[in-house]
């Protein structure tokens, strides 16, 4: 089959590689008939998340049933299916809790409680390095879907694969940050990055009625990008004062009620950032997440979705303490909400599929990844069709 291969940091290509084979019973193999690059892809490709053998990619996917485990009771060969990109097992104390990030079933080489730089992680991702459970994820033709009783969703007829294909991953991780930041009808909500996940989650306020949603971004393009499609008001990042001071000035001086990260540790970075982060040993940057924690109110909550690998010196824990915020971070649980955001979408009450700017061949998945990466030709989100 054809898949989309790690290599090396910068290095993706499709190949040809061996078909995925059922290995348990609650195993199913499908089909993929979509599947898009996600911002998360983007640390394995610049080398920001380690990986040191060649991967297939990919956690955003949907597809067809192919084969059946003998132990799935749940699916059949021909149902059309949209995937979780955790990977959980349903069974363990953290699925039965609804933390399906944290299944302790589905990661055993690297799991464990002390959630490590580079080992004792929390449960599997498709497609997302062996830290993380080491599973060939959905940029394929087709992919093994293991604990297959507990992850997939079938979808109906009358829904195209677009418009749910976000339903895998960067919509239920927008609604993740309005979901912890516990937003209330008419609460201003700052949202920082205006990539595909931060308007998500300024759909997601829309959604929960909040009062004020205001994005923050570097790049004027994606700036307009998620005006054009929520309304929202928009900050363009010059610098962390500017952006922070402007958020005051929209929110009578205090703050917003909640900040969300959308961003993580790979902002955009000056070469004074780029420094610092080789003389602390750090990958990366906490700046978005420092700049969220001065934008938002005393007493505000401040729920982080970009990925953060590292530890960072001289985080802010004196200003958590003075002003009383909520700090809440993690992978979002996916398993936990899917249901009723799929009737959002069922109910119209939500698009996704707007924010599809590249559609491609599976083929031309390097094209995709750098122009995705270097934000080339207006890029805010990239769907590949593996039979093209």
């Amino acid at each position: 089959m054809k898949a989309a291969v790690f290599h090396k940091p910068g290095t993706i290509t499709c190949d040809n590689v061996d078909d995925p084979r059922l290995q348990k019973d609650d195993d199913v193999i499908l089909k993929v008939t979509a599947t898009a690059i996600c911002g998360s892809d983007l640390h394995m490709y610049s080398g920001g998340i380690p990986q040191p053998r060649p991967m297939v990619m990919g956690h955003e996917f949907m597809g067809v049933v192919e084969e059946v485990g003998k132990g799935v009771t749940r699916l059949q060969k021909g149902d059309r299916v949209v995937v979780p990109f955790p990977v959980a097992c349903g069974s363990c104390f953290f699925c039965r809790n609804e933390l399906p990030t944290a299944c302790e079933h589905s990661n055993p080489e690297n799991y464990g409680p002390e959630g490590g730089l580079l080992t004792e992680k929390g449960g599997a991702l498709f497609g997302y390095t062996d830290l993380y459970g080491g599973y060939d994820g959905g940029q394929a033709q087709y992919v093994r879907v293991p604990y297959a009783n507990n992850g997939p969703r079938i979808v109906p007829e009358n829904l195209t694969d677009e418009q749910v294909l976000f339903l895998t991953d960067i919509f239920p991780t927008g609604y993740t940050g309005i979901m912890w930041g516990e937003v209330k009808p008419g609460q201003s909500v700052a949202i920082f990055g205006a990539g595909p996940v931060g308007i998500m989650t300024a759909k997601s306020a829309i959604l929960e009625n909040a009062g004020q949603v205001i994005v923050i971004d570097t790049l004027q393009y994606r700036l307009d990008k998620v005006q054009q499609l929520t309304g929202c008001e928009i900050v363009k990042w010059e610098n962390a004062s500017q952006a922070v001071a402007e958020i005051r000035e929209k929110t009578f001086g205090r703050g917003a009620d909640v900040c969300i990260d959308a961003v993580g540790f790979e902002p955009e970075r000056n070469l004074i950032d780029r420094a610092k982060s080789v003389i602390n040993f750090e990958k990366g940057s906490s700046k978005v997440l420092e700049a969220c924690l001065s934008a938002v109110r005393r007493g505000g909550i401040v729920p982080v979705l970009g990925v953060y690998p590292m530890h960072y010196d001289n985080f802010p824990v004196g200003q958590i303490f003075d002003k009383g915020i909520i700090l809440k971070a993690g992978q979002a649980p996916v398993h936990k909400i899917i249901d009723k955001l799929f009737d959002f979408v069922k109910d119209g009450k939500v698009k996704l599929d707007d924010v599809i700017t590249h559609r491609l061949s599976l083929q031309d998945v390097a094209k995709g990844y750098e122009i995705f990466d270097k934000k080339e030709d207006g890029c805010v989100k990239v769907v590949l069709d593996p039979w093209m």
